[in-house]
């Protein structure tokens, strides 16, 4: 299976060559290899090795492997620059140009480049790319197991190249990257671009193939340009307007896009462009059956969007995995807030080098996806005391602090939840818990908010506060998993039930809880989401989760993105998201 297509929108040149498809392909180390064709395998990239479109479904622990495949080069190209992009590759990475280290890279998750000009002859040319991922040696990880098999919420290990790799032509001067920092008040954007070398610029900004405005200079490393735009048309739910972009630096051509919104809790609410929004989000891990962390097409990523819409939910949590470029485009285009989240479990945060492999990692996560209008809130860390030793809580506490302060000063335009149901530290812009409870101990919960007395003791234990945030009310409160439900009768074959669908995986299903009966099932899931949309001093609440993965079965869709319940019982679900919520019924 071929994706051919660009890999990502924002920052997109024509001159450019897609490189996804058959590689050379070997297990072991790269020493002796560099240069030479590797007879062992064929993969299809941009599948990991241990999914079945890859070619090799190899699920046992693969710690190093080698890529290797031959280019062509023109000699036109080498009047400028040649440069290789990689998607992500888990999680450490050596290129290799014709057996000459070119570049490396640390991180499973974020993009990087190459430049290979120096390295490359008129002709065909070697491309080699080893690999190092050993889950063990306390790296990001976000869900994939430690254990030879998955188990409860941990999935199967994803290695080496799992997003798209592509060859891109460039000028000598170049623009490097852009950000927009859009402006409803006045209806304007500031674009901030960095160029290397020096060369006129010319930005023109369009709105359904029409000019809404233009700027014009001449550039040099970093520069700052202010458009006021002709018309005011405001990215929203459902309705993703987006104003393309044309960047010109010299020789240099760049198509992006940014979108004309602002977000931000204030008061105890989420306001997007101003105006009190209910987050009705679902927690999307983003598997694929058969191709494990990568969508075996853009036709892929639009049918989960569009699952989510068509059961009344307006956002996404992109929970443990950096998602691909192209998914957030998607997003985008169709007006659905997300919350933008790193796989942060598998670190212990007490190991110095640890740490720096998450900030070094988050920080490229936040600056590759700064320009995305459906990223209304970050979210650096996920239940950390799965990681963190109770013991040192007040380090842990300002760990969590340490990464809110790191976050907002890389995008001061967004807020950031701290950690996402752990102990918050001492500033947060949303206090959120997670609670996979009955409906009547949530609603105790929601009784506590209420009445002003929710604290982290409540959720959490005895002494749980000690150092971190104190909830007063006016920070904004969000419940950012609950439900996690297993409908049996959904399912074949689990635990010696029959159903009438099957899932992917029948034995040792996992979920928080169990039930049942679609009825109860449907009851259930308005009961609770209703008394979280009642509440006036809650602001969002997010449903674990969209689809089933691996024996996680607790979705409302199959792994393999079968219905579980009828057209009814969707339906109803459907109308229950759809409510306005009480938070929602003052505009401000």
């Amino acid at each position: 299976m071929y994706r051919a297509e660009h890999p990502n929108p924002q920052f997109e040149r024509e001159n450019y060559d897609c490189l996804n498809g058959p590689w050379e392909f070997s297990y072991g180390n790269v020493h002796g290899r560099e240069n030479v064709a590797l007879n062992d395998l064929t993969i299809e990239v941009p599948f990991c090795p241990e999914s079945e479109l890859s070619g090799i479904h190899n699920t046992d622990f693969i710690t190093d492997c080698v890529y290797s495949r031959e280019i062509e080069v023109r000699e036109s190209d080498l009047d400028g620059r040649l440069v290789l992009h990689f998607g992500a590759v888990d999680y450490k990475a050596e290129v290799y140009v014709n057996g000459i280290k070119a570049g490396e890279h640390e991180g499973g998750y974020t993009a990087f480049e190459t430049e290979i000009t120096p390295f490359v002859k008129v002709g065909k040319n070697r491309i080699t790319v080893a690999v190092h991922d050993d889950i063990t040696e306390n790296v990001p990880s976000g869900k994939q197991s430690r254990k030879r098999e998955s188990f409860g919420c941990f999935y199967t290990r994803v290695t080496g190249i799992w997003q798209t790799v592509w060859l891109e032509r460039t000028p000598k001067a170049y623009v490097k990257s852009v950000k927009f920092y859009p402006n409803i008040i006045n209806g304007s954007v500031k674009v901030e671009l960095i160029t290397e070398g020096k060369a006129a610029t010319s930005i023109t900004v369009y709105c359904d193939g029409k000019v809404m405005g233009k700027a014009e200079g001449e550039g040099y490393y970093r520069h700052e340009y202010a458009i006021k735009l002709s018309e005011k048309h405001l990215w929203g739910i459902g309705r993703g307007e987006i104003y393309d972009v044309e960047i010109k630096f010299g020789a240099d051509a760049v198509k992006s896009y940014f979108g004309l919104r602002s977000v931000e809790y204030a008061n105890g609410k989420f306001l997007l462009n101003g105006k009190s929004v209910f987050q009705r989000l679902v927690l999307d891990q983003g598997y694929y059956p058969q191709g494990l962390y990568t969508a075996p097409s853009v036709e892929c990523m639009d049918q989960d969007i569009m699952s989510a819409l068509s059961l009344g939910f307006n956002g996404l949590r992109l929970h443990q995995k950096v998602f691909d470029q192209r998914y957030l485009y998607e997003c985008d285009r169709l007006g659905v807030m997300v919350w933008g989240e790193y796989a942060s479990w598998g670190i212990r945060y007490e190991d110095l080098e640890a740490l720096g492999r998450f900030t070094n990692e988050w920080t490229e996560t936040v600056e590759q996806y700064f320009n995305h209008p459906s990223i209304i809130t970050w979210c650096p860390l996920n239940e950390t005391w799965t990681d963190l030793d109770d013991t040192g809580k007040e380090r842990d506490i300002r760990f969590v602090e340490s990464v809110y302060k790191t976050t907002k000063i890389l995008d001061p335009t967004r807020p950031c939840v701290d950690v996402s149901g752990g102990f918050h530290g001492k500033h947060t812009d949303l206090f959120d818990f997670h609670c996979y409870h009955n409906a009547a101990e949530i609603n105790g919960y929601i009784q506590d908010i209420e009445r002003g007395k929710l604290t982290m003791d409540t959720l959490y234990g005895k002494n749980a506060q000690k150092e971190g945030a104190v909830w007063n009310g006016a920070t904004a409160t969000h419940a950012s998993e609950y439900g996690g439900v297993a409908l049996h009768s959904a399912c074949s074959k689990v635990n010696g039930l029959q159903g009438s669908m099957a899932c992917v995986q029948e034995q040792n299903a996992w979920g928080y809880s169990t039930c049942m009966d679609e009825n109860d099932f449907v009851e259930q899931y308005i009961q609770t989401t209703e008394r979280f949309m009642d509440c006036d001093k809650i602001s969002g609440c997010c449903y674990t989760q969209l689809y089933d993965v691996e024996q996680e079965q607790n979705g409302l869709y199959t792994y393999d993105r079968r219905v579980k319940l009828s057209a009814t019982a969707l339906r109803r679900i459907a109308e229950c998201n759809s409510r306005i919520a009480a938070i929602e019924k003052t505009s401000k």
